[in-house]
C-alpha cells in the first residue's frame, strides 16, 4: 500500500482542509509513459482505494493503486510556493 512521508501528509492535509472532506486523487493515465494525474476532489470515487493518514486523504484509482502499491509519496514546496510530489520505492 502507498505510504506517505511526513511532508506529504502535512501538505495533503493542508490542501484538503481548505475543502472539508476533500482529498488528493491520483489516477493513472492512458499515456504510455505511466504518468499519473493529481487533483483535489471532494470525495473518492466508488472504486478508489482510500488512504488516510493523520488527517491527510489520498484517493487512488485502480491503476494508480496497483502502480503505487510498493511506493512512497513525498511532497515539498519549490521556490515559488508550488507543491511538487515525488514517488520512490519503499525501503
Amino acid at each position: 500500500m502507498l505510504q506517505l512521508t511526513e511532508n506529504a501528509t502535512t501538505i495533503v492535509r493542508s490542501i484538503s482542509e481548505q475543502s472539508q472532506g476533500a482529498g488528493l486523487r491520483l489516477a493513472s493515465n492512458a499515456e504510455p509513459d505511466g504518468a499519473l494525474s493529481a487533483a483535489l476532489v471532494p470525495t473518492a470515487e466508488a472504486e478508489d482505494q482510500v488512504i488516510e493518514q493523520e488527517g491527510a486523504r489520498v484517493f487512488l484509482d485502480q491503476g494508480a493503486a496497483a502502480e503505487l502499491d510498493d511506493k512512497v509519496l513525498d511532497a515539498g514546496m519549490d521556490d515559488s510556493g508550488n507543491v511538487q510530489f515525488g514517488i520512490s520505492l519503499q525501503a
